[in-house]
């Protein structure tokens, strides 16, 4: 027992000592989703702050994929040192693990949760030639020609794609589903009207919208959006109970040392609380909370598992 509890105090400080030295070189940050996703637009504005901060540079790479996974499972397995973090939204973390039978991690186990960067709501958008301006106008035509209504998503079990599926559920109709590689090229789909509508991020079409390339049908979270603040909920059209609010957050390998955890959760919640990031994500569309502990995100993840496992299930997506 004495072996046991002298070895325990020796690795304690050996990971002290190690913590206070870090970083000592540059640190990955990937990004399972592709370039200009909601992901990808938080996180290099996060990575560039964090680098000052840190005294290393903290690199981006994009790594898209089956929903998130690919990029995911890369960092589960990495070497849990603190010199790989994720940048790892609600739909890679909670939906993939759903649909996908081998997504290549356990994300209650494989993870360690670091800090929260935000929410951000869907919006439903239609190219603006299309003759609906509600979601009654939508449903009337999905009912009247089955089949004849599709939406874009940028991947099986991504926010987009099971906003879509929840819409259909709940208002008795089919969709028809249509996945692209990543997220910018579903809402190009969208914008040639190759494709009748889609739910993105607002963050990814606000411009688009404000700039009449798209037109927005309702928003998915419970209030509206103050980006869109003429843009009624779906839950206000009809849709009653319909809520879909993403999050967004920072992870490492599990196993990786509490310290650095805790230096980069220290970092990483005073960038995203100051007032120049708030601002440039805010006027992106992200919903930027007050700060909560390593822990609290944790338990974040792990009610939203609850949650969404049995509505993911039941809606019958899989990605394999």
């Amino acid at each position: 027992m004495l072996i046991r509890i002298v070895a325990a105090a020796l690795f304690a400080a050996s990971c002290v000592a190690w913590s206070q030295g870090y970083p000592e070189r540059p640190i990955r940050l990937v990004v399972p989703a592709s370039a200009g996703s909601t992901a990808d637009i938080g996180s290099r504005v996060v990575a560039h702050e964090l680098g000052i901060a840190l005294g290393q540079p903290v690199v981006v790479e994009n790594k898209p994929g089956a929903g998130g996974t690919i990029g995911l499972a890369e960092v589960a397995r990495a070497v849990p040192d603190g010199y790989t973090i994720a940048l790892a939204a609600q739909p890679m973390l909670v939906f993939a693990p759903a649909v996908y039978s081998k997504p290549g991690y356990d994300v209650l186990k494989d993870f360690a949760p670091i800090a929260l960067l935000g929410h951000a709501s869907n919006v439903l958008v239609v190219h603006p030639a299309n003759a609906a301006s509600n979601v009654a106008d939508i449903v009337a035509v999905a009912k009247a020609k089955p089949g004849a209504v599709t939406f874009a998503s940028g991947g099986t079990s991504t926010s987009h794609h099971l906003s879509g599926v929840l819409f259909a559920r709940a208002t008795g109709i089919d969709l028809v589903h249509v996945p692209y590689k990543g997220a910018p090229q579903a809402v190009q789909a969208v914008m040639t009207n190759e494709v009748t509508l889609g739910f993105f991020n607002t963050p990814l079409v606000i411009g688009l919208i404000k700039n009449g390339r798209l037109k927005p049908i309702g928003v998915t979270s419970r209030a509206r959006s103050p980006l869109l603040p003429d843009v009624p909920t779906l839950d206000e059209q009809g849709v009653k109970g319909y809520e879909v609010d993403t999050w967004a957050g920072f992870v490492a390998p599990a196993g990786t040392p509490p310290q650095v955890v805790e230096r980069l959760h220290a970092e990483l919640t005073h960038i995203i609380a100051s007032f120049d990031v708030k601002q440039e994500l805010g006027a992106q569309g992200l919903d930027l909370p007050e700060p909560i502990t390593a822990a609290a995100f944790g338990k974040l993840i792990e009610d939203d598992v609850d949650r969404w496992l049995p509505i993911v299930k039941a809606s019958g997506a899989k990605a394999d």
